[in-house]
Protein backbone atom coordinates (compact mmCIF):
# COMPACT_ATOMS: atom_id res chain seq x y z
CA UNK A 1 0.00 0.00 0.00
CA UNK A 2 3.05 2.45 1.04
CA UNK A 3 4.98 1.91 -2.23
CA UNK A 4 2.23 2.16 -4.66
CA UNK A 5 1.22 5.10 -2.65
CA UNK A 6 4.75 6.71 -3.00
CA UNK A 7 4.58 5.47 -6.80
CA UNK A 8 1.66 7.22 -7.87
CA UNK A 9 3.34 10.26 -5.91
CA UNK A 10 6.13 10.43 -8.07
CA UNK A 11 4.58 9.61 -11.04
CA UNK A 12 2.54 13.25 -10.51
CA UNK A 13 5.51 14.99 -9.35
CA UNK A 14 7.08 14.03 -12.78
CA UNK A 15 4.61 14.91 -14.56
CA UNK A 16 3.92 18.38 -13.05
CA UNK A 17 8.09 18.92 -13.74
CA UNK A 18 7.56 18.33 -17.14
CA UNK A 19 4.58 20.77 -17.16
CA UNK A 20 6.20 23.47 -15.52
CA UNK A 21 9.76 22.77 -18.11
CA UNK A 22 6.87 23.86 -20.88
CA UNK A 23 5.42 26.83 -19.14
CA UNK A 24 8.74 28.37 -18.08
CA UNK A 25 9.55 27.77 -21.65
CA UNK A 26 6.50 29.19 -22.52
CA UNK A 27 6.47 32.35 -20.25
CA UNK A 28 10.59 32.97 -22.21
CA UNK A 29 8.90 33.11 -25.34
CA UNK A 30 5.77 35.31 -24.52
CA UNK A 31 8.44 37.61 -22.52
CA UNK A 32 10.54 38.09 -25.54
CA UNK A 33 7.57 38.50 -28.87
CA UNK A 34 4.87 41.09 -28.77
CA UNK A 35 2.46 39.04 -26.71
CA UNK A 36 5.07 40.58 -23.55
CA UNK A 37 2.44 43.91 -23.76
CA UNK A 38 -0.03 41.31 -22.60
CA UNK A 39 2.34 39.59 -20.18
CA UNK A 40 3.17 42.66 -18.70
CA UNK A 41 -0.41 44.29 -18.41
CA UNK A 42 -1.09 40.26 -16.95
CA UNK A 43 0.94 40.53 -13.91
CA UNK A 44 0.13 43.61 -13.07
CA UNK A 45 -3.72 43.81 -13.12
CA UNK A 46 -4.90 45.20 -9.56
CA UNK A 47 -6.88 42.81 -7.41
CA UNK A 48 -8.51 43.90 -4.17
CA UNK A 49 -10.67 42.38 -1.68
CA UNK A 50 -12.39 44.32 1.25
CA UNK A 51 -14.07 42.94 4.05
CA UNK A 52 -15.35 46.47 6.46
CA UNK A 53 -11.89 47.89 7.36
CA UNK A 54 -10.02 45.12 5.97
CA UNK A 55 -8.82 45.77 2.56
CA UNK A 56 -6.01 43.66 0.86
CA UNK A 57 -4.90 45.09 -2.83
CA UNK A 58 -2.00 43.49 -4.80
CA UNK A 59 -1.03 43.23 -8.51
CA UNK A 60 -1.55 39.44 -10.12
CA UNK A 61 1.53 39.07 -9.67
CA UNK A 62 1.61 39.37 -5.95
CA UNK A 63 -1.50 37.54 -5.44
CA UNK A 64 0.60 34.60 -7.22
CA UNK A 65 3.40 34.79 -4.97
CA UNK A 66 1.65 35.60 -1.85
CA UNK A 67 -2.10 33.54 -2.07
CA UNK A 68 -1.20 31.13 -4.67
CA UNK A 69 2.05 29.76 -3.47
CA UNK A 70 0.44 29.63 0.27
CA UNK A 71 -1.57 26.88 -1.00
CA UNK A 72 1.65 25.21 -1.93
CA UNK A 73 3.32 25.56 1.08
CA UNK A 74 -0.25 24.17 2.97
CA UNK A 75 0.42 20.92 0.77
CA UNK A 76 4.49 21.15 1.40
CA UNK A 77 3.17 20.95 5.33
CA UNK A 78 0.96 18.26 4.76
CA UNK A 79 3.42 16.18 3.22
CA UNK A 80 6.16 16.98 5.77
CA UNK A 81 3.95 15.73 8.40
CA UNK A 82 3.33 12.37 7.09
CA UNK A 83 6.89 12.07 5.74
CA UNK A 84 7.99 12.78 9.55
CA UNK A 85 5.14 10.48 11.24
CA UNK A 86 4.79 7.21 8.65
CA UNK A 87 6.80 8.02 5.43
CA UNK A 88 10.40 8.05 4.74
CA UNK A 89 11.08 10.03 6.95
CA UNK A 90 9.59 8.45 10.25
CA UNK A 91 13.12 6.99 11.49
CA UNK A 92 16.33 8.17 12.39
CA UNK A 93 18.20 5.82 9.77
CA UNK A 94 16.38 6.71 6.28
CA UNK A 95 16.36 10.03 7.69
CA UNK A 96 19.91 10.49 8.53
CA UNK A 97 21.61 10.05 4.82
CA UNK A 98 19.27 12.50 3.08
CA UNK A 99 19.04 15.12 5.89
CA UNK A 100 22.96 15.37 5.88
CA UNK A 101 23.13 15.69 1.86
CA UNK A 102 20.39 18.01 2.32
CA UNK A 103 22.33 20.64 4.58
CA UNK A 104 25.65 20.03 2.46
CA UNK A 105 23.03 21.52 -0.66
CA UNK A 106 22.49 24.41 1.54
CA UNK A 107 25.64 25.30 2.89
CA UNK A 108 28.02 24.68 -0.25
CA UNK A 109 25.83 27.14 -2.84
CA UNK A 110 25.34 29.59 -0.39
CA UNK A 111 29.08 30.14 0.44
CA UNK A 112 29.59 30.04 -3.26
CA UNK A 113 27.05 32.90 -3.97
CA UNK A 114 28.57 34.48 -0.80
CA UNK A 115 32.12 34.30 -2.02
CA UNK A 116 31.35 36.12 -5.66
CA UNK A 117 29.00 39.27 -4.26
CA UNK A 118 30.96 39.26 -1.02
CA UNK A 119 32.19 42.79 -1.97
CA UNK A 120 28.71 43.91 -3.15
CA UNK A 121 26.84 45.06 -0.30
CA UNK A 122 22.97 44.26 -0.40
CA UNK A 123 23.85 41.51 -3.14
CA UNK A 124 24.47 39.24 -0.19
CA UNK A 125 21.10 39.43 0.52
CA UNK A 126 20.43 37.02 -2.39
CA UNK A 127 22.43 33.75 -0.80
CA UNK A 128 19.42 31.56 0.00
CA UNK A 129 18.45 31.58 -3.64
CA UNK A 130 20.92 28.96 -4.90
CA UNK A 131 19.85 26.77 -1.97
CA UNK A 132 16.51 25.41 -3.41
CA UNK A 133 15.28 22.48 -5.12
CA UNK A 134 12.46 21.94 -6.74
CA UNK A 135 11.18 18.49 -6.60
CA UNK A 136 8.26 18.32 -9.47
CA UNK A 137 11.06 19.55 -11.77
CA UNK A 138 13.99 17.24 -10.55
CA UNK A 139 11.64 13.92 -10.49
CA UNK A 140 10.14 15.51 -14.06
CA UNK A 141 13.66 15.41 -15.50
CA UNK A 142 14.39 11.77 -13.71
CA UNK A 143 11.47 10.12 -14.94
CA UNK A 144 12.31 10.82 -18.85
CA UNK A 145 14.76 8.10 -17.86
CA UNK A 146 11.55 5.54 -17.27
CA UNK A 147 11.92 2.56 -15.75
CA UNK A 148 15.86 2.61 -15.76
CA UNK A 149 15.67 4.45 -12.28
CA UNK A 150 15.28 2.44 -9.39
CA UNK A 151 12.67 3.65 -6.75
CA UNK A 152 14.89 3.67 -3.96
CA UNK A 153 16.78 6.70 -6.09
CA UNK A 154 14.15 8.20 -6.38
CA UNK A 155 12.79 7.69 -2.94
CA UNK A 156 16.31 9.38 -2.03
CA UNK A 157 15.86 12.13 -4.07
CA UNK A 158 12.39 12.80 -2.60
CA UNK A 159 13.37 12.72 0.85
CA UNK A 160 16.23 14.71 -0.09
CA UNK A 161 14.17 17.38 -1.89
CA UNK A 162 11.64 17.40 0.76
CA UNK A 163 14.49 18.27 3.67
CA UNK A 164 15.65 21.24 1.43
CA UNK A 165 11.81 22.62 1.59
CA UNK A 166 12.43 22.69 4.90
CA UNK A 167 15.20 24.73 4.50
CA UNK A 168 14.15 27.17 2.37
CA UNK A 169 10.73 27.26 5.08
CA UNK A 170 13.27 28.24 7.99
CA UNK A 171 15.35 30.71 5.64
CA UNK A 172 11.96 32.63 5.02
CA UNK A 173 10.92 32.08 8.29
CA UNK A 174 14.17 33.80 9.91
CA UNK A 175 15.21 36.31 6.83
CA UNK A 176 12.13 37.51 4.98
CA UNK A 177 10.29 39.38 8.14
CA UNK A 178 9.87 42.73 7.94
CA UNK A 179 7.81 45.64 9.42
CA UNK A 180 6.56 43.23 12.09
CA UNK A 181 2.48 44.26 12.40
CA UNK A 182 2.01 43.43 16.72
CA UNK A 183 -1.74 43.35 16.52
CA UNK A 184 -1.90 41.23 13.43
CA UNK A 185 0.73 38.87 14.90
CA UNK A 186 -1.51 38.41 17.81
CA UNK A 187 -4.47 37.42 15.81
CA UNK A 188 -2.36 34.81 14.08
CA UNK A 189 -1.16 33.68 17.19
CA UNK A 190 -4.85 33.11 18.43
CA UNK A 191 -5.65 31.57 14.93
CA UNK A 192 -2.66 28.82 15.69
CA UNK A 193 -4.14 28.16 19.18
CA UNK A 194 -7.44 27.80 17.99
CA UNK A 195 -6.22 25.35 15.37
CA UNK A 196 -4.17 23.15 18.52
CA UNK A 197 -7.52 22.93 19.93
CA UNK A 198 -9.33 21.71 17.03
CA UNK A 199 -6.94 19.24 16.41
CA UNK A 200 -6.43 18.16 20.23
CA UNK A 201 -10.54 17.77 20.03
CA UNK A 202 -10.71 16.12 16.86
CA UNK A 203 -12.32 17.99 14.88
CA UNK A 204 -13.68 16.21 11.95
CA UNK A 205 -14.48 18.78 9.09
CA UNK A 206 -11.77 19.88 7.02
CA UNK A 207 -13.51 23.10 6.52
CA UNK A 208 -13.58 23.93 10.34
CA UNK A 209 -9.29 24.09 9.54
CA UNK A 210 -9.62 26.02 6.43
CA UNK A 211 -11.53 28.45 7.96
CA UNK A 212 -9.68 29.01 10.62
CA UNK A 213 -6.51 28.77 8.07
CA UNK A 214 -7.68 31.47 6.17
CA UNK A 215 -8.00 33.93 9.20
CA UNK A 216 -3.91 32.88 10.05
CA UNK A 217 -3.51 33.48 6.42
CA UNK A 218 -4.34 36.77 6.14
CA UNK A 219 -3.20 37.74 9.56
CA UNK A 220 0.52 36.79 8.93
CA UNK A 221 0.05 38.52 5.36
CA UNK A 222 -0.54 42.34 7.33
CA UNK A 223 1.95 40.87 10.11
CA UNK A 224 5.07 41.04 8.15
CA UNK A 225 5.86 37.69 8.16
CA UNK A 226 5.49 35.95 4.69
CA UNK A 227 2.10 34.88 4.18
CA UNK A 228 3.20 31.65 2.78
CA UNK A 229 4.32 30.29 5.83
CA UNK A 230 0.62 30.47 6.95
CA UNK A 231 0.40 27.50 4.57
CA UNK A 232 2.99 25.65 5.91
CA UNK A 233 1.11 26.15 9.91
CA UNK A 234 -2.01 24.95 8.86
CA UNK A 235 -0.58 21.97 6.76
CA UNK A 236 1.13 20.64 10.29
CA UNK A 237 -1.87 21.69 12.48
CA UNK A 238 -4.35 19.60 10.76
CA UNK A 239 -4.65 15.80 12.46
CA UNK A 240 -3.14 13.12 10.57
CA UNK A 241 -4.87 10.36 12.30
CA UNK A 242 -8.12 11.88 12.62
CA UNK A 243 -10.99 10.49 10.30
CA UNK A 244 -14.10 12.58 8.67
CA UNK A 245 -17.46 10.90 8.30
CA UNK A 246 -16.65 8.86 5.29
CA UNK A 247 -13.44 7.16 7.42
CA UNK A 248 -10.84 9.13 5.27
CA UNK A 249 -8.06 11.05 7.23
CA UNK A 250 -8.28 14.34 7.05
CA UNK A 251 -4.74 15.29 6.47
CA UNK A 252 -4.58 12.19 4.05
CA UNK A 253 -7.74 13.41 1.94
CA UNK A 254 -6.62 17.19 1.51
CA UNK A 255 -3.47 16.51 0.26
CA UNK A 256 -4.84 14.16 -2.57
CA UNK A 257 -7.28 16.39 -3.08
CA UNK A 258 -4.63 19.29 -3.60
CA UNK A 259 -1.55 17.45 -5.25
CA UNK A 260 -3.12 17.97 -8.17
CA UNK A 261 -4.19 21.40 -8.44
CA UNK A 262 -1.01 22.51 -7.20
CA UNK A 263 1.40 20.40 -9.72
CA UNK A 264 -1.62 21.51 -12.28
CA UNK A 265 -2.29 24.89 -11.66
CA UNK A 266 -0.16 26.50 -8.94
CA UNK A 267 3.08 25.83 -9.88
CA UNK A 268 2.73 26.37 -13.68
CA UNK A 269 0.93 29.56 -12.63
CA UNK A 270 3.85 30.56 -10.62
CA UNK A 271 6.17 29.51 -13.05
CA UNK A 272 4.07 31.61 -15.93
CA UNK A 273 4.28 34.53 -14.02
CA UNK A 274 8.11 34.63 -12.72
CA UNK A 275 9.98 33.26 -15.15
CA UNK A 276 9.40 35.26 -18.45
CA UNK A 277 12.60 37.58 -19.12
CA UNK A 278 13.14 39.65 -21.94
CA UNK A 279 16.41 38.89 -23.68
CA UNK A 280 16.29 42.39 -24.95
CA UNK A 281 18.09 43.07 -21.69
CA UNK A 282 20.36 40.31 -21.11
CA UNK A 283 23.86 41.99 -22.35
CA UNK A 284 27.41 40.46 -21.32
CA UNK A 285 27.28 42.59 -18.12
CA UNK A 286 24.06 40.91 -17.09
CA UNK A 287 25.32 37.72 -18.11
CA UNK A 288 28.41 38.24 -15.81
CA UNK A 289 27.01 40.02 -12.88
CA UNK A 290 27.54 38.98 -9.30
CA UNK A 291 24.27 37.87 -8.90
CA UNK A 292 23.43 35.93 -12.16
CA UNK A 293 26.90 34.44 -11.72
CA UNK A 294 26.65 33.47 -8.10
CA UNK A 295 23.06 32.15 -8.54
CA UNK A 296 24.08 29.56 -11.17
CA UNK A 297 27.44 28.61 -10.25
CA UNK A 298 25.28 27.84 -6.59
CA UNK A 299 23.06 25.68 -8.45
CA UNK A 300 25.24 24.13 -11.00
CA UNK A 301 28.14 23.58 -8.68
CA UNK A 302 27.84 24.23 -5.14
CA UNK A 303 24.42 22.33 -4.93
CA UNK A 304 25.82 19.01 -6.68
CA UNK A 305 28.86 19.24 -4.39
CA UNK A 306 27.49 19.75 -1.23
CA UNK A 307 24.76 17.03 -1.44
CA UNK A 308 27.23 14.39 -3.10
CA UNK A 309 30.40 15.06 -0.25
CA UNK A 310 27.79 14.92 2.69
CA UNK A 311 26.40 11.78 1.24
CA UNK A 312 29.89 10.20 0.56
CA UNK A 313 30.76 11.65 4.14
CA UNK A 314 27.89 9.63 5.88
CA UNK A 315 28.93 6.65 3.93
CA UNK A 316 32.39 6.55 4.94
CA UNK A 317 31.57 7.13 8.38
CA UNK A 318 29.15 4.45 8.75
CA UNK A 319 26.61 6.39 9.41
CA UNK A 320 24.15 5.50 6.44
CA UNK A 321 24.77 3.53 3.59
CA UNK A 322 23.38 3.51 -0.22
CA UNK A 323 20.23 2.50 -1.22
CA UNK A 324 19.94 -0.51 -2.68
CA UNK A 325 21.18 -1.11 -6.37
CA UNK A 326 22.31 2.62 -6.32
CA UNK A 327 25.72 3.58 -7.16
CA UNK A 328 28.17 6.26 -6.72
CA UNK A 329 28.26 7.83 -10.07
CA UNK A 330 23.72 7.93 -10.04
CA UNK A 331 24.11 9.86 -6.56
CA UNK A 332 26.17 12.08 -8.45
CA UNK A 333 23.58 12.54 -11.21
CA UNK A 334 20.61 12.79 -8.49
CA UNK A 335 23.26 15.52 -6.70
CA UNK A 336 23.62 17.68 -10.18
CA UNK A 337 19.11 17.37 -10.18
CA UNK A 338 18.96 19.05 -7.13
CA UNK A 339 20.63 21.99 -8.63
CA UNK A 340 17.39 22.46 -10.14
CA UNK A 341 16.43 25.09 -7.95
CA UNK A 342 13.56 26.64 -10.53
CA UNK A 343 10.10 27.33 -8.55
CA UNK A 344 12.03 27.46 -4.84
CA UNK A 345 14.72 29.51 -6.55
CA UNK A 346 12.39 32.27 -8.17
CA UNK A 347 10.08 31.94 -5.47
CA UNK A 348 13.17 33.25 -2.52
CA UNK A 349 14.82 35.49 -5.60
CA UNK A 350 11.25 37.59 -5.48
CA UNK A 351 11.59 37.71 -1.59
CA UNK A 352 15.87 38.13 -1.38
CA UNK A 353 15.81 41.96 -2.28
CA UNK A 354 12.76 43.31 -1.00
CA UNK A 355 13.35 44.77 2.14
CA UNK A 356 16.50 46.71 0.83
CA UNK A 357 14.18 47.56 -2.25
CA UNK A 358 16.59 46.79 -4.91
CA UNK A 359 16.05 44.84 -8.18
CA UNK A 360 18.63 42.77 -9.57
CA UNK A 361 16.15 41.55 -12.05
CA UNK A 362 16.59 40.25 -14.60
CA UNK A 363 20.14 38.91 -12.77
CA UNK A 364 18.29 37.45 -10.69
CA UNK A 365 15.78 35.30 -12.26
CA UNK A 366 18.22 34.22 -15.15
CA UNK A 367 21.00 33.32 -12.84
CA UNK A 368 18.03 30.82 -11.43
CA UNK A 369 17.17 29.54 -15.03
CA UNK A 370 21.14 28.99 -16.54
CA UNK A 371 21.92 27.19 -13.28
CA UNK A 372 18.21 25.19 -13.32
CA UNK A 373 18.33 24.38 -17.04
CA UNK A 374 22.09 23.20 -17.19
CA UNK A 375 21.82 21.03 -13.95
CA UNK A 376 18.64 19.63 -15.58
CA UNK A 377 20.66 18.65 -19.04
CA UNK A 378 23.57 17.58 -17.42
CA UNK A 379 21.98 15.59 -14.55
CA UNK A 380 20.15 13.86 -17.15
CA UNK A 381 23.11 13.10 -19.17
CA UNK A 382 24.40 11.37 -16.27
CA UNK A 383 22.39 9.64 -15.19
CA UNK A 384 20.78 8.21 -19.06
CA UNK A 385 24.81 6.87 -18.87
CA UNK A 386 25.06 5.67 -15.23
CA UNK A 387 21.79 3.98 -15.54
CA UNK A 388 21.88 0.27 -17.28
CA UNK A 389 20.16 -0.24 -20.05
CA UNK A 390 16.86 -1.79 -18.08
CA UNK A 391 16.20 -1.46 -14.44
CA UNK A 392 12.82 -3.05 -12.84
CA UNK A 393 11.91 -0.95 -10.11
CA UNK A 394 12.64 -2.24 -6.70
Amino acid sequence: MIIRSVKEFLKLEASGGLLLMATAAWALIVANTPLQILYTWYLNIPISIQVGDLIIAKPALLWINDGLMAVFFLLVGLELKREFVEGELSSISTLAMPAAAAVGGLVVPALIYSYITWDHGVMLNGWAIPTATDIAFALGVLTLLGDRVPTSLKIFLLSLAILDDIGAIIIIALLYTTNLSGLSLAIAALAIIALIVMNRLRVTHIAAYLVVGLVLWTSVLKSGVHATLAGVTLGFLIPIDVKNEDGEPLAKKLEHELHPWVIYFVLPVFAFANAGVSLASVTWDVLVHPVTLGIALGLMIGKPAGVFFMTWLMCQLGIAKLPDRVTWWQIYGVAVLCGVGFTMSLFIGTLAFDEAGISYSPSDRLGVIIGSTVSAIWGYSVLRWALPAKEMET
